[in-house]
């Protein structure tokens, strides 16, 4: 590293913050960054800040919630060592929820409606969580219900995040302290958040009320769900759990915004007047925003974030030079991978990406020498393929031999793998040893190599379209080797799924 230079004299962008050693990844939790928009705002004299909270270890605000019921409720003595917890959640929440519940040895169950986007579940199933889908036309409020019905059923704790206090109070002690301590000097004229449950909204306007009472506090809302503008209450019990669905709530793009009932959490903070203004963003309007944050700013949100910064860029149009304003980002863009967000993404390359690919050779690298072919590597791979009637040669982490042995599965047909590329051939070049063998038998180079009772069958295209063509059968039962014969799936299904329009598929 001689010579180089020091990186204080190259870098201009580095993190002033130091590494900090954790004892849990909990408490990564907060202390999220204030990001300055230098491109986006549409005014000068007026700068637009963003509390990017994708920074939380599960990538969103919610997992401040998630940290501050849990362990609200352990300090209360509301929650048993080992209780299942159950939520309500449009996703967020669950994924926070999940990873506190991990780390502090909960099982969790999370009740989610369909609609939600797929990631939000898979997440949570690949944290250890159980997810359960309720019908979307039951809305946020079916959740609810499901919710509390398993809840009362198994005796599991309901952290209730739509009027738990402990939500609120997280962020009182959290969020707030953490925008006006990093705003510093720089005065805080307004402050722009969206509403799902409340607590953000409640909790952070709580503190700004106390530090900052000359910071006006915009509530964002669904521009097609207009709850809060409609001046219809929802009304609740005695025991906390709202009447009925509100009147004016209609399906919207902003996941995590906005549930078809006002909660708890929310009224308790307009009641207060911790609501100066109220501002609405329609989803293609949000959509656009979010894009504009990723390829302007390089600031990864979602549809979420880019509905709050919508507004908060059509108030700075107008608003007075000295006007500083933080928004929340609530999430990371990846929770939105399969929803409308990403619709005109493609996945293959566009005709400007071909005409770059096509600007140049693209040289394929160099192969690797094979070793020589030597008697006793051919009698080993002659010998394997005579002991067992299928033996599937290949490299471990191949989608081609993926596709050979999920197609073999399907048909129940047992079958030897041999994966040259394994750690136990590594040694002294074994593996390529048995490869320049097999080669020297087949004349192919290419995996998977497939014999059936002995004798050279092809790979896994040949496999499908053999099946497909009615081939591989014969073969099969030649051989004497039990088959699924009512298997009537697609062959293909197995090819990797960036092959979906090759030409094979269609033969």
């Amino acid at each position: 590293m001689a010579g180089l230079r020091r990186m204080s004299d190259i870098l201009v962008s580095k993190n002033p913050l130091p590494a900090c050693k954790h004892d849990s990844i909990l408490t990564t939790v907060g202390s999220t960054p204030l990001v300055k928009l230098n491109r986006l705002s549409p005014k000068a004299g007026v700068d637009i800040y963003v509390k990017v909270e994708a920074f939380n270890p599960m990538g969103s605000v919610k997992d401040r919630l998630a940290l501050g019921v849990i362990e609200w409720a352990e300090a209360h003595e509301k929650i048993k060592p080992g209780q299942t917890v159950i939520e309500a959640s449009s996703g967020n929440t669950g994924i926070g929820l999940a990873m506190v519940c991990a780390a502090k040895g909960y099982p969790y169950v999370c009740v989610m409606a369909e609609s939600f986007s797929i990631e939000r579940r898979k997440l949570m199933r690949f944290l250890g969580a159980k997810v359960v889908l309720t019908n979307p036309a039951h809305k946020g409020s079916g959740m609810v219900i499901k919710c509390n019905e398993l809840a009362e059923k198994h005796g599991w704790f309901n952290t209730d995040q739509f009027s738990n206090e402990a939500n609120a109070w997280i962020h009182a002690q959290t969020t707030g302290p953490e925008i006006t301590s990093a705003m510093g000097d720089t005065k805080l004229t307004d402050f722009f958040c969206a509403w799902g449950t409340g607590g953000t909204l409640k909790g952070t306007a709580f503190h700004l009320r106390k530090v900052s009472p000359e910071t006006k506090i915009h509530c964002c809302e669904p521009d097609n769900a207009p709850l809060l503008f409609s001046g219809t209450k929802t009304e609740y019990e005695a025991d906390g759990r709202f009447t009925e669905p509100h009147p004016v709530w209609r399906p919207h793009l902003l996941q995590g915004w906005a549930p078809d009932f006002i909660p708890k959490l929310l009224g308790e903070a307009i009641e207060a007047g911790y609501v100066d203004d109220v501002c609405h963003v329609g989803g293609d309007a949000a959509q656009e925003v979010a894009r504009a944050l990723a390829q302007k700013e390089g600031i990864f949100s979602g549809t979420s974030g880019g509905g709050v910064v919508s507004c908060a860029i059509e108030f700075a149009k107008t608003a007075p030079e000295g006007t500083n304003i933080v928004c929340i980002l609530a999430d990371t863009g990846e929770r939105y991978l399969s929803t409308p967000l990403f619709a005109d993404i493609p996945a293959d390359m566009t005709a400007e990406e071909k005409e770059i690919a096509a600007s140049t050779p693209s040289a394929p690298p160099p192969s690797i020498t094979l070793p020589p072919v030597t008697d006793d590597n051919v009698a080993f791979v002659n010998d394997m393929n005579k002991k067992h009637k299928v033996v599937v040669w290949s490299l471990e982490y191949c989608e081609f031999c993926w596709t050979i042995f999920g197609l073999f599965k399907a048909l129940g047909v047992e079958y030897e793998v041999v994966n040259v590329d394994a750690f136990q051939y590594a040694k002294g070049n074994q593996g390529n040893k048995y490869r320049s063998a097999l080669c020297s038998i087949t004349g192919c180079k290419t995996f998977p190599q497939c014999f059936i009772n002995g004798v050279f069958f092809g790979g896994a295209a040949d496999a499908c379209m053999k099946w497909k063509s009615k081939e591989l059968q014969p073969l099969l039962e030649a051989a004497g080797i039990e088959y699924n014969k009512q298997y009537l799936g697609d062959s293909f299904e197995f090819l990797p799924k960036w092959m979906s329009q090759n030409p094979l598929r269609s033969k």
